[in-house]
């Protein structure tokens, strides 16, 4: 969903249909609240069922450690302290980036691109999202741990922190609040990230994942009819609009919620089981982290310099250059991935076996990473 998003909606449309086409695949955007609603449920499940490990912590920050840091910090080092000394580079854009890097490797980069209310670190301001992830883990373990004890109080709690998410959301739009910031700040994101945590305990429970499989047609139904009817209040009137923008941002999250769901409690012999359970899914899975990272390198370079016309004028074709371009860059961005994680994350990756996780199993599916 994000590499579409940034490999083909933010092209330059040249006729109606390549317009329709890019106002459908900006929706791919919506791919990062479904990565924080599934990393809500992951790592909320990891520490409840290791709540009473006496290396709780310990085991749970370095295996993030391990898992996050190499990558992350590879790459900023190849960014600030390589890339400005290449000559050919210097005056570029991500030769620039050199002035703002301490919003970098602080995990601040959501809060720089929320103070200047714009998308503005060009190749790395798609480090938001990992930056709103370093902060959910870094407190969230704690809430857990304190709170695991009585399930059914964890569970009030992160559904009373989506909902407050949810409601500041609502009246940062209101408000006036930038866009950007809030897209990007930690606070306006918790409820995606609580309700894969709400959904990660409750299948835990006693009846838990046959309940959560009663609930996946209602909540895809209500979330389905708001997010329909806000797309026609749109229609009809501007009025109000970051207001509903705000709202169908929640709703699209209970959608989201509601695949992960059906992935999680369908029989295995269903085809959306098989569909999830097949190679190609668990390869992008396994490889998506730096697929993640790298690809907007590319991207940015695309949209930025606009080589879509270039090719075009080989090709004799707009949408056909525009879907080379995709089709490569996603190609190059995958190969990047993999060989990144052979050749330089795996290493670090083997080093987790000294802090072990636990090996909870739901619905034959143990988790990964």
């Amino acid at each position: 969903m994000v590499l579409l998003y940034h490999f083909v909606a933010q092209t330059t449309a040249t006729n109606r249909l390549e317009a329709s086409v890019n106002r459908v695949l900006a929706y791919g955007a919506l791919g990062v609240d479904l990565f924080f609603i599934l990393s809500g449920f992951l790592i909320t499940g990891i520490l409840y069922d290791s709540r009473d490990d006496p290396s709780y912590f310990r085991n749970f920050y370095m295996r993030r450690v391990l898992r996050i840091f190499p990558l992350y910090y590879g790459v900023l080092a190849v960014v600030f302290f390589v890339v400005p000394q290449i000559p050919d580079l210097r005056g570029s854009d991500i030769a620039g980036l050199e002035r703002h890097q301490a919003w970098a490797w602080l995990y601040g980069v959501n809060l720089y691109l929320a103070i200047q209310g714009g998308w503005v670190l060009s190749y790395i301001e798609h480090f938001w999202s990992l930056a709103v992830e370093e902060h959910f883990y870094f407190v969230w373990p704690v809430l857990v741990w304190l709170l695991a004890g009585r399930p059914k109080v964890l569970l009030r709690t992160t559904l009373a922190i989506a909902v407050l998410s949810f409601a500041a959301r609502v009246a940062a739009s209101l408000a006036g609040v930038s866009p950007v910031a809030i897209t990007v700040l930690t606070p306006f994101q918790l409820d995606a990230l609580c309700v894969g945590a709400f959904f990660a305990v409750r299948v835990r429970q006693p009846g838990g994942e046959s309940a959560s499989r009663r609930a996946v047609l209602p909540m895809a139904l209500v979330a389905g009819t708001a997010v329909a009817l806000q797309f026609a209040l749109h229609r009809y009137t501007d009025s109000g609009l970051p207001l509903l923008r705000s709202m169908r941002e929640g709703m699209f999250r209970i959608l989201l919620a509601a695949v992960l769901l059906e992935a999680l409690v369908a029989p295995a012999s269903s085809v959306v089981s098989r569909f999830f359970r097949s190679g190609p899914m668990i390869a992008l899975g396994k490889y998506s982290y730096g697929l993640y990272v790298y690809h907007h390198f590319l991207s940015y370079y695309f949209t930025r310099h606009g080589t879509e016309f270039a090719l075009a004028r080989a090709v004799g074709s707009h949408p056909v250059a525009v879907a080379i371009q995709a089709v490569g860059g996603i190609g190059v961005s995958m190969a990047v991935a993999w060989l990144s994680y052979e050749l330089f994350e795996k290493r670090f990756l083997r080093l987790k076996r000294f802090w072990h996780s636990p090996a909870r199993r739901l619905h034959g599916v143990e988790p990964q990473g």
